[in-house]
């Protein structure tokens, strides 16, 4: 029996793609028009033109948990399934972001830098303890790095759709957020209601003192405006673990010294990344052999979380 086609929309770890050659014919590029399924990762585009060219496509297989490059609506009315990798990713993700707090307030890179020129005397950091620590986006990932910020903090806030049963405080809207907070740590999805939504006022509100964590996604940030509230030092320091464009990131952000910058490493564990293999082929196993998939996504209720509303 021939073996389904599948599209690989983006590169994926070796092992993965090893065990999905043994189960499927690979295709990358130019897709023919038999293609079955589709695996890539978060940053995956798929639109209502690339499904036009897809008649037979059944399944689209998220090697991640991202998914706002992907026209839902138009995968939806053609009845495709979407599955993420939930879960096996979230303690990974929550120790990025915590790594990040700590490295960018005490300046674990540029000190790095310094020893490895040579140099010893380095600038004051900031203490990591007692900070007011706000969290943007309490989903499961949101949720644990709240637990993990939760010790540092002498204060834990979080904006989400809406208020949830958690021991933190609630705050309506980035922008009140941000205000209130010392550290503002990024972890909602992307898409359209998120776009830049950390913008040149939101970066003015944190202020001098404040630090920025991004483990979610990179057009939540203005990546302009926080260039320049870096460089101008109208916000202290930014951990970013994404970007606009990946895998560009600008010079103008790389010459800065009082942010710590990495290549969406997020889930970058071997463990975690064993997990996601496993979980991407149990999804196509199942859609396969005709079985309920195990972690379809779950499409979130809209809300719109910009400042002012």
């Amino acid at each position: 029996m021939a073996r389904p086609d599948l599209l690989l929309a983006t590169p994926v770890p070796a092992p993965l793609r090893t065990a999905l050659a043994e189960r499927f014919t690979l295709h990358e590029g130019d897709p023919p028009p038999g293609i079955r399924a589709v695996v890539g990762g978060g940053a995956m585009e798929i639109d209502a033109a690339l499904l036009a060219r897809l008649p037979a496509l059944e399944i689209v297989a998220i090697h991640g948990v991202g998914h706002d490059r992907l026209d839902l609506d138009a995968l939806d009315a053609r009845g495709i399934r979407v599955t993420t990798t939930p879960g096996v990713l979230t303690e990974d993700v929550a120790d990025q972001a915590i790594a990040l707090m700590l490295a960018v307030q005490r300046r674990v890179a540029a000190n790095d830098a310094l020893v490895r020129g040579g140099g010893w005397a380095a600038p004051l950091g900031r203490r990591a303890s007692g900070r007011r620590i706000g969290i943007f986006g309490l989903g499961r990932i949101g949720h644990a790095i709240a637990l993990r910020a939760a010790p540092f903090a002498g204060a834990l806030l979080y904006t989400a759709r809406a208020e949830k049963p958690a021991p933190w405080r609630f705050v309506p809207g980035i922008a009140a957020l941000a205000e209130a907070s010392e550290v503002l740590i990024l972890a909602a999805p992307g898409g359209l209601e998120t776009d830049r939504i950390v913008d040149a006022g939101v970066l003015d509100r944190l202020g001098p003192g404040g630090v920025l964590i991004n483990i979610a996604r990179g057009s939540l940030i203005d990546q302009d405006a926080l260039i320049a509230a870096l460089a101008e030092k109208r916000i202290a320091g930014a951990g970013l673990d994404v970007f606009a464009q990946e895998p560009e990131v600008p010079e103008a952000l790389r010459a800065l010294d009082n942010v710590v910058l990495a290549p969406h490493q997020g889930s970058a564990t071997e463990e975690g990344r064993a997990e996601m293999r496993d979980l991407v082929l149990a999804n196509l196993d199942a859609h396969f052999a005709g079985h309920p998939v195990p972690t379809p996504l779950v499409r979130p209720l809209s809300h719109d979380a910009r400042p002012g509303r």
